[in-house]
């Protein structure tokens, strides 16, 4: 059994009970909140989850912000232009 103390989600310390290909077994060290099957759950000291080991890590991080979608970024500027063009203003 290891002892190895991680990072869920680079968050929520947790200790990997098992490894293998696929996923791993963590026990939680502390309390958290993780979403299972779309919704939300809470995870108690002591429980056992399973997680893809791509979620563990080994210091705490905060995990880096989602970026916009280019798409979103450019319907944004078109509405932006209609707006103004409307509106008799100029040119955005």
């Amino acid at each position: 059994m290891s002892e190895q103390v991680m990072f869920y989600k680079g968050l929520y310390k947790v200790k990997v009970v098992t490894e293998s290909e696929g996923y791993w077994i963590v026990e939680a060290l502390e309390n958290f909140e993780d979403c299972s099957e779309g919704e939300a759950v809470t995870v108690k000291k002591g429980e056992q989850r399973i997680v893809p080991p791509d979620a563990l890590f080994d210091k705490k991080t905060l995990l880096p912000l989602v970026k916009e979608h280019e798409y979103e970024l450019n319907m944004e500027k078109k509405l932006k232009r209609m707006v103004a063009k409307d509106h008799g203003g100029s040119d955005v």
